[in-house]
């Protein structure tokens, strides 16, 4: 009798990734949204606030310093939940600082404050990336990315939506921040009883080769361009549909942004947390190149949802029904991505490498899917925008048909 799928996130490999997750995605919003939201109760000058918005820079170029996680680790925990314990203990101390500075009368304070707690966020999740495509087997790696994913989505919940309550109307900002530092301080428990990964790799010899080691590694392999090209463009229709769709909702289709908050935005996020959950179970009988193809096409297809309510009467059980579909084919084909890059590391580099790689994946959506999705919608109306992002998800899925067999080698351990 087969294993049930489900069974895969029992592992003693996924199962603390749960809460290793939340850790990674605790102090995004406390930088950014959450942080900005303080300020403007604190009446700080509006240009100051869009300034704040520049401490997020860390996140984008962590890439920088991943060789440097590579190459050296502390002396207590291995070589991943050493840099991932560190990085946790200065969060905590650093966000609970961040409360003693209210940004009406220490702006500086807390703006510095808040690019060291960016930093040392930033280093956290290059090693938790590395430590978790490590240490999961390959049959593993989807359900990791998913619980990774729910772990990081409920943590911006709670420092993003909950925190602007507790503050609000509880206990006031500074406290909040304390309160979030003491959580991340006992969020790090979980560093301790996570699994060291069953046959640990080498770290690199050296700096220089931790530095320019992931890059010739990489490179020296068989159809490295269409593999960096299939990681730009696969979830490029997804990305594209996703760029205006609240505009989209309230200004095309006619919804309230009440309705589209509840649908879009609350239902959304729960369809694509379980369409992960869903996902990272199918990929461990499916393999990684059937999952993405699978998946991938789902994508693709789903963005119909959003033509269907364009061409179609206001109708808000439709609309939640097309959204849910959308999200949870888009969380299953984040699952598979995200093995995929996984599977793309040497296990020597993979701090690095994954850094590199999930910071070419953001190419897409961050400068394509914005810019040129306006003057789409322009030129082809709503309904003829959402058949355009079908067909710009296709090129992604031949480049995937292409790689074929070298994703087929993928289903094994990364390699060392």
């Amino acid at each position: 009798m087969a294993t049930p799928a489900y069974l895969v996130y029992s592992s003693r490999r996924v199962a603390p990734l749960l809460l290793l997750g939340f850790a990674s995605g605790l102090p995004l919003a406390l930088t950014g949204g959450t942080l900005q939201a303080w300020a403007t109760v604190e009446l700080v000058d509006l240009q100051a606030i869009g300034f704040l918005t520049l401490v997020g820079s860390a996140y984008t170029l962590k890439f920088l310093w991943a060789p440097l996680v590579d190459r050296y680790a502390p002396p207590w925990l291995g070589r991943r939940r050493g840099w991932i314990l560190a990085t946790q203990l200065g969060l905590a101390a650093a966000i609970a600082a961040m409360g003693l500075f209210p940004p009406s009368s220490a702006l500086l304070a807390l703006s510095l404050l808040a690019v060291l707690v960016a930093f040392l966020s930033a280093t956290q999740d290059i090693a938790f990336d590395a430590y978790r495509t490590e240490v999961l087997t390959p049959a593993e790696r989807g359900a990791g990315a998913a619980v990774s994913v729910l772990g990081y989505r409920i943590a911006m919940l709670v420092s993003g939506g909950l925190a602007l309550i507790i503050a609000d109307a509880w206990i006031g900002w500074q406290a909040m921040y304390v309160v979030m530092g003491a959580a991340m301080a006992a969020l790090a428990i979980a560093t301790f009883f996570a699994p060291e990964p069953d046959t640990p790799a080498a770290a690199p010899r050296n700096l220089s080769e931790a530095i320019r080691g992931p890059m010739r590694e990489f490179f020296s392999r068989k159809g490295a361009y269409v593999l960096l090209a299939l990681i730009v463009l696969y979830k490029l229709g997804d990305a594209f549909a996703g760029a205006l769709s609240t505009t989209f909702l309230i200004r095309g289709a006619g919804y309230s942004a009440t309705e589209v908050g509840a649908v879009n935005k609350v239902m959304g996020l729960a369809a694509t947390i379980v369409g992960a959950l869903v996902g990272g179970s199918l990929l461990a009988r499916l393999g990684l190149y059937r999952s993405l193809m699978v998946f991938g096409l789902a994508q693709a297809v789903s963005n119909l949802s959003y033509w269907l309510i364009a061409v179609t009467p206001k109708n808000l059980v439709l609309m939640a029904s097309a959204i849910g579909f959308e999200n949870l084919c888009g969380g299953m084909g984040t699952a598979a991505f995200v093995a995929l890059m996984m599977g793309l590391c040497n296990a020597r580099f993979t701090a690095t490498q994954y850094a590199l790689l999930s910071a070419l994946s953001a190419v897409g959506r961050t400068y394509l899917a914005g810019p040129l999705a306006p003057p789409l919608v322009q030129a082809f109306g709503w309904p003829g925008f959402f058949l355009v992002t079908v067909v710009i998800a296709l090129p992604g899925l031949w480049l995937l048909y292409l790689r074929r067999e070298a994703i087929r080698e993928l289903d094994r351990p990364i390699t060392s």
